[in-house]
């Protein structure tokens, strides 16, 4: 099942007081209840959930985390592959003694989140995938390994991303300049590994949808080119109880361009029933 949403606007985003675990990752939290753990894409940093913690707060124990390397989080070693970040995660869980979360991943945070939904079995209340990549064509596939020779080599290039990223309509936006500033000031290292394993984790834990039976929402931007609409669907359809959401008129940062739609959307999400397994 596949529901498309119209475009809406964008929303403020602010800073907020991390916190940190005895294993060197930094989280920021708000609210009470049952936990809602948010996992950002690569060069970003937990301040882009922003919209969605002042938003979930309301009704759950909202817990974002800064990846590996970014914010304030200590970094992978630099051949980590994406196990190693859905490993990181196990252990931040662990960390907090969560036992039963609802978790939602943009991007590479959703490699993680779908990877966790493939491992961690009834820890995963359920899981949410924004902007996600599933089996990327050999064409882009090739482009995105391509880009991570690039910036291991130390040479980043922060604005294509952006081009991908935003539409023209947002590039005056606060979330356009907010974003570019995270992605200006990442470790280059840490980039360099999340990003890699953001470029070949496509197809680590593809296999493993069909046996993932918790509600699974696959969310993404009717214009994103990287994180498709097709990607989404694919997603849903191997899932047993996944479904896709499309907003239009927005592309791959659609949680800070349509923070409304998106809040909306999750808040629907985290009402789903679990599925007995």
């Amino acid at each position: 099942m596949t529901q498309q949403i119209p475009q809406r606007s964008e929303a403020g985003m602010g800073s907020v007081r991390r916190l940190h675990s005895k294993n060197g990752t930094a989280w920021a939290e708000a609210g009470s209840g049952a936990p809602l753990v948010l996992i950002h894409g690569v060069g970003m940093r937990l301040e882009a959930w922003a919209p969605q913690m002042a938003a979930l707060c309301a009704s759950h124990r909202v817990i974002a985390v800064d990846m590996p390397g970014h914010g304030e989080s200590r970094a992978l070693p630099e051949s980590s592959g994406l196990e190693a970040f859905v490993d990181w995660l196990s252990v931040f869980l662990d960390d907090l003694r969560l036992e039963h979360v609802s978790l939602a991943g943009h991007s590479m945070g959703a490699l993680i989140a779908g990877g966790a939904a493939a491992s961690f079995g009834k820890k995963i209340a359920r899981v949410a995938l924004l902007n996600g990549v599933y089996r990327r064509d050999a064409t882009a596939s090739a482009a995105v390994i391509a880009r991570a020779r690039e910036i291991s080599k130390g040479t980043i290039d922060f604005e294509g991303p952006l081009l991908r990223w935003f539409g023209q309509e947002c590039r005056d936006s606060e979330a356009y300049h907010l974003t570019r500033n995270w992605l200006s000031s990442v470790d280059p290292k840490a980039y360099t590994t999340a990003y890699t394993a953001f470029a070949t984790g496509d197809t680590t834990f593809a296999d493993r949808w069909p046996q993932v039976c918790c509600p699974a929402l696959f969310l993404t931007g009717a214009d994103d080119p990287n994180s498709t609409p097709a990607m989404a669907e694919a997603m849903a359809e191997a899932a047993p109880a996944g479904y896709a959401v499309l907003i239009d008129g927005h592309r791959h940062m659609v949680n800070l361009t349509a923070p409304d739609d998106v809040n909306r959307i999750l808040s629907d999400w985290l009402t789903l029933e679990e599925v007995n397994r």
